[in-house]
Order: C-alpha cells, then structure tokens, then sequence
C-alpha cells in the first residue's frame, strides 16, 4: 500500500512491510545523498513547534532542505495565532494552504490527530505531549538496523523514565511487532512502563521483565536505550530530584554489557549518561542523530510520492 498523501500520527500508522520499505529507501539515501537533493524541489514543508525542540525541529528541516525544499513556520507557540486563541484546527487549515507538508509538535496528547484531521495535507507527529513520537522510533529503528544489521530478536532494554517517554512507547510498541522481540524496563516503580504498554505487550505475546537494577540485566541486552528523568512532565520538583539521578550508565556498568551491544539515547542527555562513556564504540546517540534526518528524508519523499 502506497504512502502517498498519508499522515503518520501514530507510531502503528505503517505496517511493518510499509515501515521497511521505508527504512531502506533512508539507507539508500544515506549512502547516495547527492541523489536526491533536488527531490522536493518546489515543494514547502510547515515546521509547527508550539513546543520547544533542537533536534527534531532542526532535523526535520534539515532534511527538507536537503532534499531540495523549502520551510516555513515558528519554533514556539508564541509566534503563532495560537497566542491571540486561535484554535488548533484552525491554525492547520490555514497552513495547509501555503504548504505541501507539516510537521507539528504540541505539547497535548492527541493534537497530532487534530491537526491531521483538519489538514488538506499530509501530517507528520513530531511528538505530541506525553504520547507519541513515531519519527524519532524511525530514527532508532534506522539507527538499530544500520548497526545490528537486523531488528528481529533482539533484547531492547529500556531504561530511566518509561512512565513518561513519549519516545520509548513509541518505540516499544513499534519494535514488538518484529520477531521474537523482548525487553527489560530497567526503572523506578514511579517511573515504570505506563499499565496501557504492559497490557498491550500481554494481549501480543510479547516477552518483558521489570526491574529497578540496570546492573542485574544489562548483561543481556543487545540494545540499551536510556531516557532522561523529563522535568517538565512532573508537577512536583521534590519527585523529581529524587529520581533524576538513580539511573546513570557510566564505564563501570558497561563492563558487564556485550562487546556489541549498542547505546541509544533520544536525546537532550542530563546526566544519565556519563561523558566518558562517548568514547566506547558502543554509544551510537550522535550516530542515530544522524540517522534521524536519513529518516525523515525517507518519510516527506515517500508521503509526497517523490519516489
């Protein structure tokens, strides 16, 4: 099934046959880019950030530009009619009549489909709230298949803040549908895997082990990807800096790692990975960084059916 004019809302949006598809036009661009950078020529993508972002706001343009398009946009909600009350689906019927693509970032659960609801073109979710954020799972996929050279039965630890990383549910659900595929939740008991996660992991057969030691289980990973203690998603500043600092991944901890294990992170880091640990050819987070604009290359050229 084609992807042409769809949204990608949801991190389930594609199946998996679709979904690989993808990932291998992002390496074929990422070993070919000159090939494609005049791809979107003509073509306008609108960057809707009414939450603050680095990475994803600047890779998501990167990519466009370097696909030969052009962006339009705001990087807070303050540059945008959304300060004067302005509603949401208004904002986006609007703007999709001056672009060919938008990519929105929101800080409530659900304005994605919104968004994608009321548009005359294709949405893409660039992280809504504490729910999803399916283009950076793309990036981690990516950035997994172009190190491990499979997904299929890997061990995928996840580790730190599983109760509010928008990016690891988008990842873990996405991930469980390849095969044979099971994780360890290495947390807090405050920060575990949201019940919803868990139960959809049940009702799918999909194996998963809790734990609130990284130390007991780190041995058995092939895939360690660490999240940050998120001080914006708590209501309470005691919670959180009592927590923010029980989950570090320094040398010392992956001595007891295999040799080919790789380590993810979505990125900001704080502190939960120490700087030392950059080094060890095991940390792949600037590497999936770079994985991240590969990807979202695949994504616009093939929803824009330039390919």
């Amino acid at each position: 099934m084609s992807l042409t004019n769809r949204s990608l809302v949801s991190t389930l949006d594609f199946t998996v046959g679709e979904q690989d598809k993808l990932l291998t036009l992002a390496e074929i661009i990422m070993k070919t880019p000159k090939e494609y950078r005049h791809l979107l020529d003509g073509r306008v993508m609108a960057s809707l950030f009414f939450e603050p972002s680095t990475r994803t706001r600047l890779s998501f343009e990167a990519a466009a530009l370097r696909l030969g398009g052009q962006v339009i946009g705001f990087s807070e909600a303050s540059s945008s009619s959304a300060a004067k009350g302005e509603s949401l689906s208004d904002t986006i019927r609007t703007v999709s009549q001056y672009a060919d693509i938008i990519v929105i970032r929101h800080p409530k659960e659900g304005a994605a489909q919104i968004a994608a609801g009321a548009s005359d073109v294709p949405v893409i979710n660039a992280g809504d709230g504490g729910h999803e954020h399916p283009t950076q799972t793309l990036t981690d996929l990516l950035t997994i298949r172009s190190i491990k050279k499979h997904i299929d039965g890997l061990v995928v630890g996840c580790c730190g803040d599983l109760k509010f990383g928008r990016t690891v549910h988008s990842l873990v659900k996405n991930i469980s549908r390849y095969k044979n595929v099971s994780f360890i939740f290495a947390s807090p008991e405050e920060l575990r895997m949201p019940r919803f996660l868990r139960t959809y992991l049940n009702d799918n057969g999909v194996m998963y082990t809790e734990t609130d030691n990284m130390d007991d289980c780190i041995r058995h990973m092939d895939v360690l990807y660490m999240t940050r203690v998120q001080r914006e998603r708590f209501f309470n500043e005691e919670d959180y800096i009592r927590l923010k600092d029980l989950f570090i991944l320094d040398m010392n901890k992956l001595k007891n790692a295999k040799k080919d294990m790789c380590v993810l992170h979505p990125l900001p880091r704080v502190n939960e990975i120490a700087y030392e640990v950059d080094a060890d050819e095991r940390a792949a987070y600037f590497q999936q960084a770079s994985c991240g604009v590969y990807a979202r290359m695949a994504l616009m050229s093939m929803l824009l059916e330039e390919v």
